[in-house]
């Protein structure tokens, strides 16, 4: 009998891995740079970069597609931006846009770890490029993509790959749960990101959120005043496992001393990135000094 030695087998690595690689990535939608190369792309206004960078992979593709895709966006704000956006510019554009944002922004943060972006890119490229995306449509979108070349380019992309790949099984650990969108950043709100953090920026209606907080109050997973009852927590907790077990996926084969060196080169990039995000935020990563 052999030893599982790869991530199934530490149920915690991939999250924890996940809180080094999501800041480098995040840096699309949190860094001046960012915005500034939508902007030159003439997509004004943080929402339609957002809608048009993340989505481009697919095409020009509309709001249903990406109300699905992305799942927890009140269908509204998700067609205030498409399929408008492509009107303005392409997807090929928008991908150069994301691009040339990303790349910008990590030069900057990343001054000085030139070393450590060379090694972190060789050590994630052949997880993120060999990513199994059957059931995974963002991550396979983006896995569709060329593959670059140069080191911070090929950082971002793999950081891109392997947190969509999360993303997408974490998203189906919400559907089994018996969750929608709306339900689910409710849920959230009632143990640990604070309301201000997600209602505003996933467009849902006061009306939407109170029905929401209603059907989950119903079932036992909210009190009345929205905290997360133990049922809503456990709840949650399941569903962090689930997303725990799916993303061990990406790591076949990912042995202790490999998973320490991942961790311990992925460090510096992660808090130097950290510095263009504001915790907490949207997206529920946590602070690397954490």
């Amino acid at each position: 009998m052999t030893t599982d030695t790869s991530a199934a087998a530490d149920p915690g690595l991939p999250r924890a891995l996940w809180t080094l690689f999501e800041p480098v990535h995040a840096v699309t939608y949190f860094a001046p740079e960012a915005a500034a190369a939508f902007e030159g792309a003439g997509l004004r206004g943080f929402w339609r970069g957002y809608f048009a960078g993340r989505a481009a992979p697919f095409g020009a593709v509309g709001a249903p597609q990406v109300t699905a895709a992305f799942f927890s966006f009140a269908p509204s704000m998700v067609a205030r931006a498409l399929p408008s956006v492509w009107e303005l510019t392409d997807p090929e554009g928008a991908l150069e846009a994301r691009r040339t944002g990303a790349r910008d922004a990590l030069r900057r943060l990343l001054a000085g770890l030139d070393a450590e972006v060379e090694r972190a890119a060789a050590l994630l490229a052949p997880y993120a490029t060999g990513l199994d995306s059957a059931g995974r449509v963002l991550a396979g979108a983006n896995a569709a993509l060329p593959v670059p070349g140069a080191p911070l380019d090929l950082l971002w992309h793999s950081t891109t790959l392997l947190r969509e790949h999360r993303g997408d099984g974490h998203v189906a650990a919400l559907v089994a749960a018996g969750l929608d969108g709306c339900e689910t950043l409710a849920l959230r709100a009632g143990t640990d990101l604070p309301r201000t953090e997600l209602q505003p920026y996933r467009g849902w209606t006061h009306e939407e959120w109170d029905a929401a907080a209603g059907r989950l109050t119903d079932r036992g997973l909210l009190t009345g005043d929205g905290r997360a009852t133990p049922a809503g927590r456990d709840l949650l907790a399941g569903v962090e496992r689930a997303t725990e077990r799916a993303a061990a996926r990406a790591w076949p084969g990912l042995d202790p001393e490999a998973a320490a060196e991942l961790r311990s080169t992925l460090a510096p990039l992660a808090r130097a990135a950290a510095r263009t995000l504001r915790f907490p935020n949207p997206i529920g990563v946590p602070s690397p000094q954490d």
